[in-house]
Protein backbone atom coordinates (compact mmCIF):
# COMPACT_ATOMS: atom_id res chain seq x y z
CA UNK A 1 0.00 0.00 0.00
CA UNK A 2 1.52 3.74 -1.10
CA UNK A 3 2.11 5.43 2.16
CA UNK A 4 1.76 9.12 2.43
CA UNK A 5 3.00 11.33 4.90
CA UNK A 6 0.88 14.76 5.89
CA UNK A 7 2.31 17.59 7.24
CA UNK A 8 -1.07 20.15 7.90
CA UNK A 9 -1.69 21.95 10.94
CA UNK A 10 -5.37 22.59 9.85
CA UNK A 11 -7.96 19.98 11.07
CA UNK A 12 -10.10 21.70 8.45
CA UNK A 13 -7.70 20.74 5.54
CA UNK A 14 -6.25 18.02 6.96
CA UNK A 15 -9.45 15.41 7.84
CA UNK A 16 -11.08 15.51 4.56
CA UNK A 17 -7.61 14.82 2.64
CA UNK A 18 -7.40 11.99 4.54
CA UNK A 19 -10.23 10.58 4.37
CA UNK A 20 -10.35 10.80 -0.25
CA UNK A 21 -6.63 9.64 0.15
CA UNK A 22 -7.94 6.39 2.83
CA UNK A 23 -10.87 6.34 -0.22
CA UNK A 24 -8.43 6.00 -3.04
CA UNK A 25 -6.51 3.55 -1.47
CA UNK A 26 -3.37 5.13 0.21
CA UNK A 27 -1.91 4.72 3.50
CA UNK A 28 -1.72 8.35 5.37
CA UNK A 29 0.76 9.56 8.05
CA UNK A 30 -0.07 12.95 9.56
CA UNK A 31 1.82 15.43 11.41
CA UNK A 32 0.66 18.66 12.78
CA UNK A 33 3.60 20.68 13.11
CA UNK A 34 7.02 20.29 11.25
CA UNK A 35 9.19 18.89 13.70
CA UNK A 36 7.02 15.79 13.88
CA UNK A 37 6.21 15.53 10.39
CA UNK A 38 10.18 15.93 10.20
CA UNK A 39 10.09 12.50 12.18
CA UNK A 40 7.88 10.67 10.57
CA UNK A 41 8.97 11.83 6.53
CA UNK A 42 12.81 10.33 7.68
CA UNK A 43 12.03 7.49 10.10
CA UNK A 44 8.65 6.20 8.23
CA UNK A 45 9.94 6.04 4.29
CA UNK A 46 6.83 7.29 3.34
CA UNK A 47 6.40 6.91 -1.01
CA UNK A 48 5.20 10.93 -1.19
CA UNK A 49 5.38 13.62 1.17
CA UNK A 50 2.28 16.49 1.83
CA UNK A 51 3.50 19.26 3.28
CA UNK A 52 1.88 22.79 4.23
CA UNK A 53 4.39 25.78 4.50
CA UNK A 54 2.70 27.52 7.48
CA UNK A 55 3.75 25.28 10.12
CA UNK A 56 3.68 25.71 14.14
CA UNK A 57 7.42 24.40 15.86
CA UNK A 58 9.46 24.11 12.58
CA UNK A 59 8.01 25.76 8.96
CA UNK A 60 7.60 23.92 5.73
CA UNK A 61 10.27 25.35 4.46
CA UNK A 62 12.78 24.21 6.77
CA UNK A 63 11.22 20.63 6.61
CA UNK A 64 11.49 20.54 3.15
CA UNK A 65 14.97 21.31 3.22
CA UNK A 66 15.77 19.01 5.82
CA UNK A 67 13.92 15.83 4.12
CA UNK A 68 16.17 16.59 1.40
CA UNK A 69 19.37 16.00 2.64
CA UNK A 70 18.48 12.41 3.55
CA UNK A 71 16.45 11.81 1.17
CA UNK A 72 14.56 11.70 -2.64
CA UNK A 73 11.18 11.02 -1.34
CA UNK A 74 8.71 13.31 -3.89
CA UNK A 75 7.60 16.35 -1.78
CA UNK A 76 4.16 17.97 -3.00
CA UNK A 77 3.79 21.32 -1.07
CA UNK A 78 0.57 22.88 0.62
CA UNK A 79 0.74 26.47 -0.08
CA UNK A 80 -1.99 29.35 0.90
CA UNK A 81 0.82 31.80 -0.53
CA UNK A 82 0.31 33.31 -3.47
CA UNK A 83 3.57 35.41 -3.84
CA UNK A 84 5.50 33.69 -7.07
CA UNK A 85 8.71 33.91 -5.36
CA UNK A 86 7.11 31.83 -1.83
CA UNK A 87 6.61 28.90 -4.83
CA UNK A 88 9.55 29.11 -6.26
CA UNK A 89 11.44 29.17 -3.38
CA UNK A 90 10.24 25.67 -2.21
CA UNK A 91 11.08 24.32 -5.46
CA UNK A 92 14.67 25.22 -5.09
CA UNK A 93 14.95 23.52 -1.33
CA UNK A 94 13.61 20.35 -3.05
CA UNK A 95 10.21 20.19 -3.18
CA UNK A 96 8.99 18.41 -6.86
CA UNK A 97 5.71 20.24 -7.12
CA UNK A 98 3.22 22.71 -5.32
CA UNK A 99 -0.77 23.00 -5.24
CA UNK A 100 -1.99 26.28 -4.02
CA UNK A 101 -4.77 26.51 -1.36
CA UNK A 102 -7.91 25.91 -1.79
CA UNK A 103 -8.01 22.72 -3.71
CA UNK A 104 -10.45 20.00 -4.16
CA UNK A 105 -9.50 16.92 -3.42
CA UNK A 106 -9.99 15.82 -7.01
CA UNK A 107 -7.60 17.98 -8.09
CA UNK A 108 -5.17 16.58 -5.44
CA UNK A 109 -5.72 12.90 -6.02
CA UNK A 110 -4.51 13.42 -9.70
CA UNK A 111 -1.62 15.42 -8.97
CA UNK A 112 -0.20 13.03 -6.30
CA UNK A 113 -0.94 10.19 -8.92
CA UNK A 114 0.64 11.93 -11.69
CA UNK A 115 3.72 12.39 -9.25
CA UNK A 116 3.95 8.73 -7.78
CA UNK A 117 3.75 7.27 -12.10
CA UNK A 118 6.95 9.45 -12.38
CA UNK A 119 8.93 7.50 -9.97
CA UNK A 120 7.54 4.32 -10.97
CA UNK A 121 7.58 4.84 -14.74
CA UNK A 122 10.31 4.94 -17.50
CA UNK A 123 10.88 8.05 -19.43
CA UNK A 124 9.77 6.97 -22.25
CA UNK A 125 12.78 8.52 -24.91
CA UNK A 126 15.25 6.03 -23.23
CA UNK A 127 16.05 7.71 -20.13
CA UNK A 128 16.43 4.56 -18.07
CA UNK A 129 17.17 1.95 -21.58
CA UNK A 130 20.12 3.74 -22.00
CA UNK A 131 23.40 0.80 -20.80
CA UNK A 132 26.32 3.06 -22.23
CA UNK A 133 28.19 5.36 -20.19
CA UNK A 134 27.99 9.09 -21.45
CA UNK A 135 31.48 10.82 -21.76
CA UNK A 136 31.32 14.81 -22.51
CA UNK A 137 33.92 17.05 -22.01
CA UNK A 138 35.03 15.77 -17.77
CA UNK A 139 31.21 14.77 -17.49
CA UNK A 140 30.74 10.95 -17.01
CA UNK A 141 27.31 9.74 -16.36
CA UNK A 142 26.49 5.99 -16.25
CA UNK A 143 22.76 5.26 -16.49
CA UNK A 144 22.78 1.70 -14.74
CA UNK A 145 24.24 2.76 -11.98
CA UNK A 146 22.89 6.17 -11.46
CA UNK A 147 26.24 8.18 -10.80
CA UNK A 148 27.30 11.20 -12.36
CA UNK A 149 30.96 12.33 -11.95
CA UNK A 150 32.68 15.92 -12.65
CA UNK A 151 36.23 14.21 -13.23
CA UNK A 152 37.19 12.47 -10.40
CA UNK A 153 34.17 14.03 -7.93
CA UNK A 154 30.96 12.77 -7.42
CA UNK A 155 27.59 15.10 -8.11
CA UNK A 156 25.42 14.25 -6.05
CA UNK A 157 22.22 14.58 -8.01
CA UNK A 158 18.38 14.64 -7.20
CA UNK A 159 16.11 12.33 -8.79
CA UNK A 160 14.53 14.39 -11.70
CA UNK A 161 18.13 16.07 -12.10
CA UNK A 162 19.45 13.19 -13.15
CA UNK A 163 16.37 11.69 -15.44
CA UNK A 164 17.00 15.56 -16.82
CA UNK A 165 20.87 15.51 -17.40
CA UNK A 166 20.40 12.31 -18.77
CA UNK A 167 18.08 12.95 -21.49
CA UNK A 168 20.04 15.91 -22.62
CA UNK A 169 23.36 14.48 -22.30
CA UNK A 170 21.62 11.27 -24.56
CA UNK A 171 20.65 14.40 -26.92
CA UNK A 172 24.05 16.12 -27.16
CA UNK A 173 24.24 18.61 -29.80
CA UNK A 174 20.36 18.69 -30.98
CA UNK A 175 17.67 21.04 -29.41
CA UNK A 176 15.50 19.31 -27.01
CA UNK A 177 12.40 21.35 -26.78
CA UNK A 178 10.38 22.08 -23.25
CA UNK A 179 7.35 19.78 -24.44
CA UNK A 180 9.95 17.05 -25.00
CA UNK A 181 11.53 17.18 -21.77
CA UNK A 182 8.26 17.37 -19.40
CA UNK A 183 7.01 14.93 -21.49
CA UNK A 184 9.72 12.07 -20.95
CA UNK A 185 11.35 13.53 -17.60
CA UNK A 186 7.82 14.60 -15.89
CA UNK A 187 5.33 12.92 -17.76
CA UNK A 188 2.24 13.88 -20.72
CA UNK A 189 0.22 14.01 -17.53
CA UNK A 190 2.24 16.63 -15.63
CA UNK A 191 -0.42 19.14 -13.51
CA UNK A 192 2.54 20.94 -11.95
CA UNK A 193 4.43 24.28 -12.52
CA UNK A 194 6.34 24.95 -15.95
CA UNK A 195 8.77 27.11 -13.98
CA UNK A 196 9.98 23.93 -12.46
CA UNK A 197 12.04 23.12 -15.07
CA UNK A 198 13.84 26.38 -15.21
CA UNK A 199 14.79 25.10 -11.71
CA UNK A 200 16.53 22.22 -12.40
CA UNK A 201 18.06 23.40 -14.92
CA UNK A 202 19.71 26.34 -12.84
CA UNK A 203 20.51 23.08 -10.33
CA UNK A 204 22.09 21.36 -13.31
CA UNK A 205 24.51 24.45 -14.21
CA UNK A 206 25.32 24.65 -10.50
CA UNK A 207 26.82 21.42 -10.53
CA UNK A 208 28.69 20.84 -13.61
CA UNK A 209 30.13 24.47 -14.16
CA UNK A 210 32.53 26.26 -11.91
CA UNK A 211 30.60 29.51 -12.65
CA UNK A 212 27.03 28.60 -13.22
CA UNK A 213 26.66 32.29 -14.61
CA UNK A 214 28.58 31.11 -17.32
CA UNK A 215 26.93 27.49 -18.63
CA UNK A 216 29.88 25.25 -20.80
CA UNK A 217 27.48 22.25 -20.50
CA UNK A 218 23.45 23.17 -21.29
CA UNK A 219 22.72 25.75 -23.50
CA UNK A 220 19.70 27.72 -23.79
CA UNK A 221 18.08 27.97 -26.89
CA UNK A 222 15.66 30.62 -26.75
CA UNK A 223 12.03 30.09 -28.02
CA UNK A 224 12.67 26.63 -28.20
CA UNK A 225 14.65 24.68 -25.47
CA UNK A 226 18.03 23.62 -23.94
CA UNK A 227 20.76 21.51 -25.68
CA UNK A 228 23.67 19.65 -24.36
CA UNK A 229 26.83 20.86 -25.89
CA UNK A 230 28.92 18.38 -28.24
CA UNK A 231 32.00 16.55 -27.48
CA UNK A 232 33.87 19.48 -29.38
CA UNK A 233 32.68 22.17 -27.08
CA UNK A 234 33.34 20.48 -23.97
CA UNK A 235 36.93 20.53 -24.04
Amino acid sequence: MTHISMIEDDLLIQKPVVQALEKNGFQVTCARDGKNGLDHALEDGPDLVLLDIMLPVMDGWEVCKKIRQHSIVPILMLTALGEEVDRVLGLELGADDYITKPFSTRVLLARIKAMLRRVILDGGKGTQTLTNTITIGNITLNPRSRRVFKGESELQLRYKEFELLTLLMASAGEVVTRAEIFNLVWGTDWLGDMRTLDVHIRWLREKLDDDPRLPRYIETVRGAGYRFINEEGAV
